[in-house]
């Protein structure tokens, strides 16, 4: 895989220590392409002082590179979720500049109150401080607020909201998306001869996304969709009378999509099985929202596929993440200390064109904590991932392992 037009090929990390003993090497790698920068862009240029000197960083700064990146995240934000993910995700930042060996970046550490004009006045301060490239923020309205003020600068923001309207050129979203989900967990079905699909899906935005991708992949691939019904989220008996009517038609489908996490899948079963309706030859699949505790233990849903990042090197980062912070870290960890790892490697490798779109963009893409993943033009962006299997236990069964590479991927 290569990383634009330059290659990280045979560059290491620092290993991931986990106490003094386990450790793996973190690699971030480029292959197929050489180093070319017969177009560079010219980089950006922070505000110079009346000495000609960068502006000094106000606030706090994370590392002593010459390479600012602004860090944007929701310190202040409303709700104590907003508070948590700021943490985690600073935490995970400060492992990842540890475990790259000499990392030539300085994060520059901002609040965006979790708000859009929060996130565009951290995003201006960041930029007027010489940041070349923005991480974060986290949620869709502070990233359409920093994307705004970013454009006009002319720097690239590598964002974490999963809301794909927050995605433009120039404002790539790092988060794992329900696009990647829907292909991987169709293409593996009809890998295993399944044609014939049915959807649950909840009525509101993150639905209309999953649909969309759903009807083309399961278009590309051959199969043909029996019945989509849609359900009021939240809503219990919305819920059943759109399972009810599911049923009527489960006879003619091998294939069952229910995106949606919590309780709604084992619900699903539920409702099914007091109506009557024959499930033996049915498939459930589902999204990566289905990897809780809810569904994971739930005994109803064993044997059920989804679509997932490959577990094995975030267990390893989990580990160390309790070690030094001395908490477990939710899975989204990983994004941070990826964004993180990949600034920091582009800075190494790519030269004066490290965040120039021609490199962000390249299609073989990158390797992180979650496997492989790039950046469209778009900003959304495409991942490998492994698929699981329910089975009512803590942990699921891995039975297709992920991707490691974009070659046969259009």
């Amino acid at each position: 895989m290569s990383l634009g037009s330059a290659t990280l090929r045979g560059m290491s990390f620092r290993k991931l220590v986990t106490g003094a003993a386990l450790g793996i090497s973190v690699l971030l790698a480029g292959c197929v392409n050489s180093p070319n920068f017969s177009s560079v862009n010219t980089p950006l240029q922070p505000d110079l002082n009346p000495n000609g000197q960068p502006q000094l960083v106000s606030g706090r700064a994370i590392g002593n590179g010459s390479v600012r990146v602004g860090l944007l995240l929701p310190y202040s934000g409303e709700g104590q979720s907003a508070v948590s993910v700021a943490t985690l995700f600073e935490n995970s930042a400060k492992l990842a500049l540890e475990d790259f060996q000499g990392a030539d970046i300085q994060l520059l550490v901002k609040d965006t109150g979790g708000t859009a004009e929060g996130a565009s006045i951290a995003a201006q301060q960041a930029i007027s401080e010489g940041a070349e490239l923005l991480i974060g923020p986290v949620f869709a309205p502070a990233v359409q607020g920093a994307s705004a003020v970013a454009r006009r600068s002319g720097v690239p923001i590598v964002a974490f909201s999963s809301d794909t309207n927050a995605a433009k050129p120039g404002t790539y979203l790092l988060s794992y998306l329900p696009v990647s989900d829907v292909n991987r967990i169709v293409s593996y079905a009809a890998e295993q001869e399944r044609r014939s699909y049915s959807a649950l899906l909840p009525n509101n935005a993150y639905g209309a996304v999953a649909e969309a991708a759903f009807r083309q992949a399961v278009g590309q691939t051959n199969g043909r969709i029996i019945t989509i019904e849609r359900y009021i989220p939240g809503n219990a008996e919305d819920i059943r009378a759109r399972v009810a009517s599911l049923s009527r038609s489960i006879s003619q489908v091998d294939t069952l999509f229910v995106p949606e996490g919590g309780g709604v899948p084992p619900f699903v079963v539920q409702v099914m099985t007091e109506m009557g309706a024959n499930l033996g030859e049915v498939k459930m699949i589902g999204s990566g929202q289905w990897n809780t505790p809810e569904i994971l233990q739930s005994p109803v849903m064993v044997g059920s596929w989804f679509p997932g990042p490959d577990n094995q090197s975030f267990e390893r980062l989990a580990t160390r993440y309790r070690e030094t912070y001395g908490s477990q870290p939710p899975r989204n960890a990983s994004l941070a200390y990826d964004a993180t790892i990949l600034a920091a490697g582009l800075v190494r490798s790519a030269g004066p064109d490290r965040f120039s779109d021609r490199v962000l963009t390249n299609r073989d893409g990158f390797l992180g904590i979650d496997g492989i993943f790039r950046f469209q033009q778009d900003g959304l962006n495409n991942r490998g991932l492994a698929v699981y299997a329910v089975t009512g236990k803590r942990e699921a069964e891995p039975i297709a392992p992920a991707s490691r590479s974009f070659a046969s991927q259009f």
